[in-house]
């Protein structure tokens, strides 16, 4: 089943649920969806590698805000972003930890002979290929930095 099937059957649940949280979430998942396919000038499916990319995106913007709502001391407004956030990542491939995305850049920094930060682009594309929607790209882009600097 596609993305956007999950997400439809997920809206009928969130809205026989009456769980406002949720169905925002999906909603905003769905029109991103839209916009994507719609920017190409066709009404195809966007690819897979897409779909994961708007999902980590709008699972980011999630949690920026909450970021600066919490330090604003708006827990009132954090809560539900963080909610968001959550009901969103339920459509995001299991997510690594540290430590296998570092084994995989060193794999990539071996593999490519990268010695230092001039590499970082070469390192970063690779890895990314690797792991597609599995990482967060700032933990990957940390992880890369302290790896060619040492």
């Amino acid at each position: 089943m596609s993305l956007s099937q999950n997400i439809m059957t997920a809206m009928k649940q969130a809205m026989k649920a009456k769980d406002q949280n949720a169905l925002t979430s999906l909603r905003a998942v769905k029109s991103a969806i839209l916009l994507a396919q719609t920017e190409s000038g066709a009404k195809e499916e966007i690819g897979q590698d897409q779909e994961l990319k708007i999902l980590q995106k709008l699972v980011k913007q999630r949690k920026d805000s909450a970021k600066i709502f919490t330090e604003q001391n708006r827990l009132d407004l954090a809560e539900p972003e963080l909610t968001q956030a959550a009901v969103i990542a339920q459509f995001l491939p299991e997510q690594m930890d540290e430590a296998a995305v570092s084994a995989i850049v060193k794999e990539v920094i071996e593999a490519t002979g990268a010695v230092g930060m001039k590499d970082m682009g070469k390192v970063m594309g690779q890895v990314n290929a690797r792991i597609a929607g599995q990482a967060d790209g700032g933990t990957v882009a940390g992880i890369v930095k302290t790896l060619l600097m040492s």
